[in-house]
């Protein structure tokens, strides 16, 4: 028989007599702090875990290991019971069911403070209310058929256009046309008068937290809309002007208020936190209260406390939707010290919304309701008096400010 030929074998040993001098003589005074995070070794998973044990124990590295940082400085730092916490809503979330899943229990828990939302969330929220029925279905489905079938489609969610759409229009012009509407206000005080009539449709209904605006109606928890105008709430308001309604909407009044919660919940000894639930309008209408505070009224203040995103935006392109916590430190929006607290994770929000609201709720109890709603007079005031203090200004007619 041929004799078999093997390849030489190395032998490798544990000590370091293979190790080149360079390296034996190599310093590395930082190497235990660099080394210090946890290992990664998990455990099979069994299907017997619950939620939040998987995302402290399986999501370890890449945008799991955001979304895990994100919850855990969610549930472990931003509900604490001195932090105000601002929410931003953008994209079709409440067509997706994310109103009934998440956001209304994240209300109820007392764990969002005040939202900024675009319009569209909070117009399709009425369906709910009214209990107009959306059907799941599919992305692949023929427009121009839906189309004549009277069917309106959100990438794979679907509505009726007279049943569901058209039917909300309707009660909406009626309820815009009442007595309390026919007058200037804010958004918040506008959202906060239609969600009055929702929870009544809940109750009409038979239905329970199904709507953020009849939950925001109950917590006190102001709504507003960056962009009043660009949706079919405020498309129904312009509608109805061309008929004499006296409805006015006013930018300045949200401006103020969503800026005093901020200034407010520093001046108290707390902390001010924001959700960001993907970017454009909603999330800059909330970053600015900070550029507001510091550039336009000249008020001493550093930015916000905590920052935490979830976004598929990116940031090379310039876009709002897209930018870093790093880079508004430069407008102010951030405080620089606290950017170890801010966290930017690249995922869609239908995922990781759900996983952050059960991962809170299982993780830390409810927190008292700090109904804002209610207060925004008086953080309007605060805000206010510090301005004409700070700036030794007098009313554009020459007058002293009254208080």
């Amino acid at each position: 028989m041929a004799k078999k030929h093997t390849a030489p074998q190395r032998r490798y040993r544990a000590d370091l007599s293979d190790t080149p001098e360079w390296l034996k003589k190599k310093t590395c005074p930082n190497r235990d702090k660099y080394m210090s995070g946890k290992r990664v070794l998990p455990k099979n998973l069994t299907g017997k875990e619950k939620l939040e044990d998987i995302v402290d124990d399986a999501f370890l590295a890449y945008n799991s290991g955001r979304l895990r940082e994100a919850c855990q400085l969610f549930s472990g730092k931003m509900l604490e019971a001195d932090v105000t916490i601002g929410m931003s809503l953008s994209g079709a979330l409440t067509p997706a069911g994310l109103g009934c899943s998440s956001i209304v229990p994240l209300i109820k828990a007392g764990f969002v403070d005040w939202i900024v939302s675009t319009g569209a969330i909070l117009y399709h929220d009425l369906h709910f209310a009214l209990n107009y029925p959306i059907r799941m279905g599919s992305f692949k489905m023929d427009d121009t058929q839906l189309r004549d079938n009277d069917i309106v489609r959100v990438y794979d969610v679907l509505m009726g256009y007279s049943d569901c759409l058209m039917a909300t229009d309707d009660t909406l012009r009626g309820i815009l046309t009442l007595p309390a509407f026919q007058k200037e206000m804010g958004t918040a005080e506008l959202h906060n008068l239609l969600g009055k009539y929702a929870a009544e449709w809940e109750r009409k209904a038979g239905l329970k937290d199904v709507s953020v605006l009849a939950a925001a109606y109950r917590a006190g928890v102001p709504c507003y809309t960056s962009s009043p105008g660009d949706s079919t709430i405020g498309m129904n308001v312009a509608g109805v002007e061309l008929r004499g309604n006296k409805l006015r909407l006013n930018p300045s009044t949200d401006v103020n208020e969503t800026t005093a919660f901020v200034l407010a919940a520093k001046r108290s000894g707390g902390k001010s936190a924001v959700v960001l639930w993907g970017g454009g309008s909603p999330k800059n209408f909330m970053l600015q209260t900070e550029p507001q505070i510091q550039e336009v009224l000249r008020i001493k203040e550093f930015g916000q406390d905590y920052f935490l995103q979830v976004t598929d935006a990116r940031p090379d392109t310039g876009g709002l939707s897209g930018a870093t916590p790093s880079e508004a430190v430069s407008w102010g929006k951030v405080d620089p010290d606290r950017l170890p607290d801010a966290v930017v994770c690249y995922t869609d929000t239908t995922i990781a919304m759900p996983i952050l609201t059960h991962y809170a709720l299982a993780t830390h109890k409810r927190r008292k309701l700090r109904r804002l709603y209610d207060a925004r007079p008086v953080m309007v005031k605060a805000l206010t008096k510090e301005y004409f203090k700070g700036n030794k200004v007098k009313m554009l007619d020459g007058s002293e400010p009254v208080f």
